[in-house]
């Protein structure tokens, strides 16, 4: 469970990451790292309810 859940949280960040930057070609502003940790918690969730899903406690 806790593998699926950084596993997300990785995944979320770094697509959280790419939006801004697509936009703005800054990887230093406030939006990118307001994305960012956007993301990263959607990812977060995300994780933790298909690990629930599939059962791994």
């Amino acid at each position: 469970m806790k593998k699926t859940i950084m596993g997300g949280m990785i995944i979320g960040s770094s697509i959280g990451a790419t939006i801004p930057y697509l936009w703005t070609l800054n990887p230093f502003s406030f939006s990118n790292v307001i994305c960012t940790a956007i993301g990263g918690f959607l990812g977060i969730y995300l994780g933790y309810k298909f690990a629930k899903m599939r059962g791994m406690d």
